[in-house]
């Protein structure tokens, strides 16, 4: 069922929080879970509720996030009409690049204001989940809200901003603060970075912001208007990973090791990515593969345990890779041994190494390194 509404997502906003990660790429295109990207959650929760125009704010080191993407095929994104936009990194008005999510929304009045759908969603591409967003599309219909947030319920770290929200029973948003003061590791009701807006109202609310000279969107609008607007919380209560920080980064994709967490994360709808024609993994005899996600393309010859491999990746015989994330077309050596470490695409590491982090300061290997 098509849904008369817009997806916007943000490709880089958060990108401070995982400066490692992003050095070579956008937030968006961060590897996940063997085989997806970020994006590609936030991509396949607007297809699979219907939405068919999906337009990408990109920003710095985008080149990856285009080659993943392409021309939107894997998604069903290959449209005459609508489908995969993707979305220059500065407004119609000049070629400054946005810094802000206020700064992006203005460049993007031209281009919403050719539209006819009703609705626009926007999402960043820092968080995983599976999203029913024409449930949230309802609800928003139901309550005749001018704007609905996302929220749930999760820790909180000190060195990340999020936005805080309170409501009455009936979902009436009556206190929204930005990072309070609270307690470390308190659970508080916080902000997905999802919204649905009215087009149009949200084209008003823009212009509304630029006019009184608002530098923040949050701030600006869900801070200082929440009184004034209808707004309303839609709580999501489902599987949510943030990824804010490369311990969380690390943390939720070991989490992906869990049955409970892969059957509600992937269970009753696709999660779709870029297909590779790789062929399937290799093990050699001696080869010992316990708990652990396997991509296409690997070959293994030593150990690996409780492990996220990606596509490509080759275990010599005699390694020992636990604890681990390996990204794309890594080489591990003969007798190298990895715990808690992060490898980038394209690492080497020679044979006889010993590679040792912890799950909350996992240790990370740049892309295309040589140890």
């Amino acid at each position: 069922m098509v849904i008369s509404a817009i997806g916007v997502i943000f490709s880089n906003m958060h990108e401070e929080n995982v400066p490692e990660l992003v050095r070579r790429r956008t937030m968006a295109s961060i590897p996940f879970g063997g085989r997806y990207r970020l994006v590609d959650f936030a991509l396949s929760n607007m297809i699979n509720s219907g939405i068919t125009t999906v337009g990408i704010m990109t920003s710095n080191n985008y080149r990856s996030l285009i080659d993943h993407l392409g021309s939107g095929k894997d998604w069903d994104l290959a449209r005459k009409d609508g489908g995969l936009i993707i979305m220059p990194p500065f407004s119609e008005r000049n070629d400054k690049l946005y810094t802000t999510r206020l700064e992006a929304l203005s460049g993007l009045r031209g281009f919403l204001n050719r539209r006819s759908e009703k609705y626009i969603v926007l999402m960043d591409s820092d968080g995983v989940m599976r999203l029913d967003i024409a449930d949230i599309i309802k609800y928003h219909e139901t309550k005749s809200a001018d704007v609905t947030l996302v929220t749930t319920m999760r820790d909180v770290d000190k060195s990340t901003e999020y936005l805080v929200v309170k409501s009455s029973e009936e979902g009436r948003i009556t206190d929204v603060e930005l990072t309070p003061h609270v307690k470390e590791g308190e659970k508080v009701n916080v902000m997905t970075n999802v919204m649905v807006f009215n087009r149009q109202f949200m084209l008003n609310l823009i212009e509304d912001a630029i006019t009184h000279g608002y530098s923040s969107f949050e701030k600006g609008v869900f801070v200082r208007q929440k009184n004034s607007l209808k707004l309303y919380e839609y709580k999501f209560d489902g599987y949510y990973a943030v990824i804010d920080s490369m311990s969380s980064y690390f943390k939720h994709n070991m989490e992906l090791l869990q049955k409970e967490v892969r059957a509600e994360l992937f269970g009753c709808r696709d999660i779709y990515t870029k297909v590779r024609d790789s062929a399937p993994s290799k093990y050699g005899k001696d080869a010992v593969v316990k708990n652990s996600l396997i991509s296409d393309g690997c070959e293994i010859e030593g150990v690996v345990e409780n492990s996220i491999l990606f596509r490509g990746v080759k275990v010599a015989k005699g390694a020992v890779v636990r604890n681990s994330i390996v990204m794309q077309d890594n080489i591990i050596g003969q007798n190298t041994s990895l715990d808690c470490v992060i490898t980038d695409k394209n690492v080497v590491i020679s044979d006889r190494k010993s590679l040792s982090g912890c799950a909350d300061l996992p240790y990370y290997i740049p892309k295309g390194s040589r140890l």
